[in-house]
């Protein structure tokens, strides 16, 4: 689910020959509600020089009011997106660098002739990275409300468990990568291919909507991108689960599809 702006027109008649009328603008992408505002000046000002005729005073006075992001403040619309970037990163990277890792030591060998199962190693691998990226999201809001003064205006519950089900996301493909690398260098270097493209086309850097229609279309298969909505709609909306259940259900989507392909994976090459 893409933010835009929205505007909602209440048109009142106090008397026979003037109107009032008030603008809702959803400022969470601040630099969208300014381009909007600015239009809505420009047709209410060729409204009434339509209308006045050479009277004096204008029939027609907006009032425009910015939903969600009332000061316009950047940081409110880039620091949730920043919060996905660094959780994108870290969670691909850590991971992959610690299940590759073996690889490079050389204790991968020794790691199967040991008695425990397949499922065991790899929970090994995965419990410690999951506990770690949680610490980092407690972080990352701390720091974002204090810091950054953005509000919380959501579920606290909400938001922890759709963090903890992107986590998954993160470290599945972290493992993905451990498993077709043979390196940490190569790791690192192949994690370029899917991380950059995933921030391009996640909207945390530049609006969805002034992106080419293909792009757009890609968007849907980032799962970066509706974490990023989830992110922005708790934190900055207040929504809940009502609101957010699709980008919700593509996450799990996502965390369930890759952790499985990487499971396996992984399993495949310790048999």
């Amino acid at each position: 689910m893409h933010t835009c702006s929205s505007i909602t027109f209440l048109q009142k008649y106090p008397s026979k020959n003037s109107a009032e009328i008030q603008v809702f603008i959803d400022a969470v992408n601040a630099n969208t509600a300014g381009i909007a505002g600015n239009y809505m000046n420009q047709i209410i000002q060729q409204y009434n020089l339509q209308l006045a005729q050479g009277k004096v005073n204008l029939p027609v006075s907006p009032e425009v009011v910015f939903l969600y992001n009332p000061g316009l403040i950047s940081s409110w619309f880039f620091v949730p997106g920043v919060m996905g970037l660094v959780l994108t990163l870290i969670g691909t990277l850590v991971s992959a660098v610690t299940v590759v890792r073996e690889k490079d030591t050389g204790t991968l060998e020794q790691l199967l002739m040991t008695p425990a199962a397949n499922w065991q190693i790899l929970l090994s691998k995965i419990v410690p990275l999951a506990f770690l990226l949680i610490g980092d999201v407690f972080l990352a809001i701390i720091l974002a409300t204090v810091v950054f003064n953005i509000p919380f205006r959501g579920s606290f519950l909400l938001f922890f468990a759709l963090s903890s089900m992107y986590l998954f996301v993160g470290i599945s493909l972290g493992i993905m990568l451990a498993t077709v690398s043979s390196s940490q260098q190569q790791v690192v270097l192949t994690s370029f291919f899917i991380n950059l493209p995933m921030v391009q086309t996640s909207g945390a850097i530049a609006p969805i909507e002034s992106m080419p229609p293909l792009f757009q279309f890609l968007s849907l298969f980032n799962p970066l991108c509706h974490y990023v909505a989830i992110v922005r709609g708790i934190l900055l909306k207040g929504v809940g689960l009502d609101v957010l259940w699709m980008n919700a259900l593509a996450l799990v989507a996502f965390a369930v599809v890759l952790l499985t392909i990487s499971i396996n994976k992984f399993r495949n090459q310790l048999s």
